[in-house]
């Protein structure tokens, strides 16, 4: 699947400037990923998908970045839930006392995406971001499953996805957050909202909803997991961004060294540091999100894990975004136009560290941490 990532990059990479423009879907490249059989990247090879890891995962954003941020944004939020629902294993299940039902619920939208269904997800809230603790999209009970209603915001995909991961609090105890996989149809309803500095092919509108679902609709079966699970494994609702605006940054370089060659200008000594000093912290950026990934797939949940994941966050958002303001300024007032590649890439990486978590909630995390607090409950920015 990298090889693949690397072969489809170019293509994004020619529809990005039209999409960007236009603040248009990017529905051919999501059908190039539905051929390709990445919906089902991280699904386990016995349900029919790939079977990969957090840390492939990691390398195939990365490269599908390079191409068009937007789409492998969108695709990471596809790829965090199949890899959330991956990561709730028989053994924790068992641990848990999840039901039978709620395992072979999860084993069918793993199938699913394995087959080309994809999942957005739909968690932030005006008023609140993406902290679950402050949602008001609300369900409740009924003799059929639940009823859920709300609405939610920058939800990437809006109105293209086959389903979308709702997180909502439950009316009569609003402690209990849980999470729901409800498919697209009526109760759904887009709002087209989104049209954004950067990263304007996401589609990431609002989501109006008033819907029934069945009781297999309850992510793991149980009420009031959600916030627990984002704790233990917050992986893919932090570090999952990070590969992403690793590979815009990446995309920046690589594009500030074409603009520069083909205009005779990489004989100039400030040319030359700027694109040194990017290199090098790209590169460094992506090492510490390697690290996160593969230290993910090995101990998940571990401490020194849980560092490395707002680690690799925090580097990529800033780096990603000093980066591409630096590359702007190496090639100078011309890369400025609208349609110039390095001006795209600069406003699409200028949301790097705006995406949840974002840099300060990070650099708060690891603070409280470094200094001996409970950086999930400590500090003074809320986490979830």
């Amino acid at each position: 699947m990298l090889d693949e990532a690397r072969r489809l990059a170019p293509r994004f990479a020619a529809r990005a400037a039209a999409t960007d423009r236009d603040g248009t879907f990017p529905v051919e490249d999501f059908a190039d990923l539905r051929t390709s059989g990445f919906f089902g990247l991280t699904v386990p090879s016995t349900l029919g998908g790939g079977g990969a890891g957090f840390a492939e995962y990691a390398d195939v954003a990365y490269e599908l970045a390079r191409g068009n941020g937007a789409t492998a944004l969108v695709f990471n939020m596809h790829a965090s839930v199949t890899g959330a629902l991956v990561g709730v294993s028989d053994r924790m299940a068992e641990t848990l006392g999840l039901p039978h039902e709620a395992l072979a619920a999860r084993d069918e939208h793993l199938k699913a995406a394995a087959a080309g269904s994809w999942y957005a997800v739909a968690m932030s809230e005006r008023g609140a971001g993406s902290r679950l603790s402050e949602i008001s999209t609300t369900y409740r009970r009924t003799e059929d499953g639940y009823r859920i209603a709300g609405a939610k915001t920058f939800c990437s995909g809006a109105g293209h996805a086959d389903a979308y991961l709702i997180a909502a609090r439950a009316e009569d105890d609003p402690a209990q957050v849980s999470q729901f996989l409800v498919p697209a149809g009526p109760g759904l309803r887009v709002e087209e909202t989104w049209d954004s500095l950067g990263m304007r092919a996401t589609g990431s509108h609002d989501l109006h909803i008033d819907v029934t679902v069945p009781p297999a609709a309850l992510l793991g079966g149980v009420e009031g997991l959600a916030l627990m699970v984002a704790q233990l494994a917050p992986h893919w609702m932090v570090a999952s961004y990070a590969a992403v605006y690793v590979g815009v940054a990446r995309a920046a370089v690589d594009a500030a060294v074409a603009h520069l060659t083909e205009r005779g200008l990489t004989h100039l000594p400030s040319v030359r540091t700027r694109i040194g000093r990017a290199d090098a912290a790209v590169e460094a950026a992506h090492l510490a999100v390697r690290e996160a990934a593969r230290r993910v797939d090995e101990k998940p949940g571990d401490a020194e894990t849980k560092r490395w994941v707002w680690r690799a966050k925090l580097l990529a958002g800033t780096t990603a975004a000093e980066v591409a303001a630096s590359m702007l300024e190496a090639a100078g007032t011309s890369a400025m136009r609208r349609g110039n590649q390095l001006e795209r890439l600069y406003r699409d990486a200028r949301a790097g560290s705006l995406q949840p978590a974002t840099s300060d909630v990070c650099a708060d995390w690891l603070g409280v941490e470094a200094l001996g607090g409970d950086p999930d409950a400590g500090g003074v920015t809320p986490r979830w």
